[in-house]
C-alpha cells in the first residue's frame, strides 16, 4: 500500500477531499490541475482590491464540512472562520414585495404567518418531514457508492417510497397556498439542478438544510475552504501540479499505466478523475469509454450560468449578502433552461454582495457584486449577448430595489458557457453537473468505478451523490473507500 501511486485529475472539492482520504490511507497522491490555481470551479477573481468567488457562494450543510475535517481529527475552525448570515437571504417578488429569511426557524415561521395565516404551523410540519429525510439522506444514503440499488432500499426508504413518486412542487403546494411562500420552499432544490416539478419530494431535505442548519459565510470567501483543504492535503503529503492539463490516459490491457501532460508523464497504480466525466472518457480509446455521446446528450443537465463580477463605487442599499430576484415568471424561465434551451426573455437571477459581511471582498466604501443567471447549457455565447443581459440585470436591479446603480459601476467581468468549456472542459458548458431527477438518482448516475478500465475511478458532480459542494466532499470520501476496497481485493 505504501508505494501505490494515485494520480487525481482536477482539483475541485471532490478531488481535494479524496486526496486527503487516500493520502491518510498511505497512498502516494499527486493532483494534476489544468489551471494555474487549484479549486476547480471554486476559484477566485481579484481586481482593484475587490475579491470575488467565481464558483460557489452559498455555504450550506455545515455539518458535512465539519464531518469531513473531523475525519482527520481536526475541525473547520483550524482552517477558516464561519459567520452565520442574518438574514440568510432576501427574495424580491416585485418592487413592493420582498421577504427576508432570517437565521432561525421560529423567526421564519413568524415571517410565513404574517404572509399566510396558519402557515407557520404548516411550515413546522413540513420541516419535521424534511428533517427526517435529511437524517436518512445525509447520515445514510449519500455515503453509499451507487453500486447497487440495495444500498438505498431499506426500511426507512420503503416507508418513504411515496416521497420518490411525488414532486417537491406538489408537496409544497399541499402545505402553503401563497405563491411567494411556495417559491421560497421550492428555491433550495434549484441547487440540485432541476425544476421543483421534476424533483422527487424526498429532496425536501434541502429545506431543513436551509431553515434549520442556516446559511453561513467563510470569512475571506469560499476560496478559504479550498485553501483549508489544500493545507490539510499538503500536511498529509499530497503533491499538487498546476498548469498540468492531462492530454491522454495511457493503457496496457485494461489498466491505466500513466497519464500524459504537456510537461511529463505520470505513472500511476490508480487513476481518479474529478474532472468532467465526459471529457475524461474522451482521453481514452473508444473501446474503453463506458458512455456514448448519445448517452450524455440525452441526460438532463443542471443549468449553465451567465455570471457577472461587478465593482461598485458605493455600498448598495436594500440588498443583503444573498439576494434573489424572483420578480418574473419562474416556470417561463425554467422552460428555457430545460425544455426549449433558449436564452430567457425575462430571467430570474441571483446576486451576492459578499462585502455586506466580509470587508475583504471590497475596498472601504465600495461594494462587490456577483450576479448569476441560470441558463441552458450549450447556448450561443457572444460578447453582445452578455452585454445585453448585463444591461437587463442592472435595469431590473435598479427598478426592483429602487436605487441607482449603473452610474456607480467601476468595472464588470463576465463568465459564461464558453468559459466553463475552456476552463473546466465542462460538457456543454454546464455549471453544476447532472440534475438530480428521479431517473438520475443514485444507481442511475454515471458510476464511480469504470466498468471497462480496472483501475480508473471518477468523482464529482457528474457522478454520485450529485451537484453542490457538500455532495462533492461526500463524493471524494466514498470514491476513496471504493478505491481502498478494490485495492485490498
Amino acid at each position: 500500500m505504501q508505494n501505490k501511486k494515485v494520480v487525481i485529475i482536477g482539483s475541485g472539492f471532490s478531488s481535494l477531499a479524496s486526496s486527503c482520504y487516500l493520502a491518510q490511507a498511505g497512498f502516494d497522491v499527486t493532483i494534476l490541475e489544468k489551471n494555474n490555481t487549484i479549486g476547480g470551479r471554486a476559484r477566485q477573481f481579484k481586481k482593484d482590491g475587490f475579491v470575488f468567488d467565481i464558483g460557489p457562494t452559498f455555504y450550506w450543510m455545515p455539518d458535512v464540512f465539519e464531518s469531513f475535517f473531523n475525519d482527520f481529527k481536526t475541525a473547520t475552525t483550524s482552517y477558516y472562520k464561519l459567520e452565520k448570515l442574518n438574514p440568510a437571504y432576501k427574495i424580491y417578488f416585485n418592487k413592493e414585495e420582498s421577504i427576508a429569511i432570517e437565521d432561525s426557524l421560529e423567526k421564519i415561521k413568524s415571517t410565513f404567518e404574517a404572509v399566510e395565516p396558519h402557515s407557520g404551523k404548516a411550515l413546522q410540519k413540513f420541516i419535521n418531514k424534511s428533517e427526517d429525510n435529511y437524517n436518512i439522506a445525509i447520515k445514510d444514503l449519500v455515503y453509499n457508492p451507487g453500486e447497487s440499488v440495495f444500498e438505498i432500499i431499506n426500511w426507512d426508504t420503503i416507508i418513504k417510497s411515496g416521497a420518490f413518486l411525488t414532486t417537491i412542487k406538489k408537496q409544497v403546494a399541499s402545505y402553503v397556498k401563497h405563491e411567494s411562500l411556495q417559491k421560497i420552499l421550492e428555491f433550495p432544490v434549484l441547487f440540485l439542478g432541476a425544476k421543483p416539478s421534476n424533483t422527487p419530494s424526498f429532496y425536501n431535505f434541502m429545506n431543513y438544510a436551509d431553515f434549520k442548519l442556516g446559511t453561513w459565510h467563510p470569512m475571506g470567501g469560499m476560496y478559504e475552504v479550498v485553501k483549508g483543504i489544500e493545507k490539510l492535503a499538503l500536511s498529509l503529503g499530497v503533491k499538487f501540479e498546476t498548469q498540468s492539463a492531462v492530454t491522454s490516459i495511457n493503457l496496457e490491457g485494461k489498466q491505466v499505466k500513466s497519464v500524459s501532460t504537456q510537461k511529463q508523464d505520470y505513472v500511476c497504480d490508480v487513476l481518479l478523475s474529478g474532472a468532467d466525466y465526459h471529457h475524461t472518457e474522451t482521453l481514452l480509446p473508444q473501446a474503453f469509454r463506458q458512455y456514448s455521446e448519445q448517452y450524455w446528450d440525452k441526460k438532463t443537465f443542471a443549468p449553465s450560468a451567465l455570471l457577472f463580477f461587478v465593482g461598485f463605487d458605493k455600498p448598495l442599499e436594500h440588498v443583503t449578502h444573498h439576494t434573489l430576484f424572483f420578480d418574473t415568471d419562474f416556470e417561463a424561465h425554467a422552460e428555457t433552461i430545460y425544455d426549449t434551451k433558449t436564452w430567457p426573455e425575462k430571467p430570474l437571477f441571483y446576486a451576492s454582495f459578499p462585502s455586506k459581511t466580509d470587508r475583504v471582498a471590497a475596498p472601504e466604501g465600495k461594494e462587490a457584486g456577483i450576479f448569476l443567471m441560470p441558463i441552458a447549457p450549450d447556448l450561443e455565447d457572444t460578447p453582445e449577448i452578455r452585454a445585453q443581459y448585463f444591461d437587463k440585470l442592472m435595469s431590473r436591479l435598479e427598478q426592483t430595489v429602487g436605487t441607482e446603480v449603473k452610474s456607480h459601476i467601476l468595472f464588470k467581468e463576465s463568465y459564461c458557457v464558453n468559459d466553463f468549456k475552456e476552463d473546466y472542459n465542462s460538457y456543454k458548458g454546464n455549471a453544476y453537473g447532472l440534475a438530480n431527477t428521479l431517473m438520475q438518482t443514485h444507481v442511475l448516475r454515471p458510476k464511480l468505478k469504470s466498468k471497462k478500465v480496472d483501475n480508473l475511478y471518477f468523482c464529482g458532480q457528474l457522478t454520485v451523490p450529485g451537484p453542490g459542494v457538500p455532495p462533492s466532499l461526500i463524493s471524494g470520501k466514498i470514491v476513496s473507500e471504493l478505491i481502498l476496497k478494490y485495492s485490498k481485493s
